[in-house]
């Protein structure tokens, strides 16, 4: 059997919930992209585009018309745009990743622009994108946070994620490495 055969295209869908529409990347996200992706926060916890490289507008543009549409076609994941149904401003970015068809395994990964944090938008879509994805048939929802991101967690735990267990040194990051503290949902856990 090969990689395609394996990975399936994901359907290109737009998520809505009481606030967010969840939409593919667009042109006009670029700056707002940067801005989320380059500010200290985010980079203290998720290395993008790799540790110890900065995040650049360059790189931006790259995501919103190259990168996050592949990961859909490739079958390895989903990426959206997650924006205020009201003002049409980014909250940030939350997708699927690292999926795992044979297993029906995937990940859930974010990133919360500055200006929407402590406002509910992370847990809101998290549980947007985790419900789509048991809705397509997956058995597995991961989510992995860094022990130290105490934000992240608390995120997994409202939108329902049990806590498993931590993979040790796991992760590197900008400076050093991380614990990640496991998190998963399944179907039998939405009954």
């Amino acid at each position: 059997m090969t990689d395609t055969q394996t990975r399936p295209m994901m359907p290109s869908v737009i998520l809505e919930t009481e606030r967010l529409r969840l939409r593919a990347f667009v042109e006009a996200d670029i700056d707002d992209v940067f801005r989320t992706y380059s500010d200290p926060a985010v980079q203290r916890w998720v290395p993008i585009p790799a540790p110890g490289v900065p995040y650049t507008r360059e790189i931006a543009e790259h995501w919103c018309r190259e990168a996050a549409p592949a990961l859909r076609t490739s079958g390895d994941g989903q990426q959206w745009a997650a924006v205020e149904q009201a003002s049409g401003r980014l909250v940030g970015a939350f997708g699927l990743l690292r999926t795992q068809w044979p297993a029906m395994i995937t990940e859930i990964g974010y990133a919360v622009s500055p200006w929407a944090r402590g406002r509910g938008y992370a847990t809101e879509a998290a549980v947007a994108v985790s419900r789509w994805a048991v809705d397509q048939g997956f058995q597995r929802v991961e989510l992995k946070a860094a022990v130290g991101n105490t934000a992240s967690r608390r995120v997994a735990v409202r939108a329902g994620f049990s806590p498993e267990g931590v993979e040790r040194n796991a992760m590197p990051l900008h400076e050093g490495r991380t614990h990640l503290a496991v998190y998963s949902l399944l179907p039998a856990d939405l009954l």
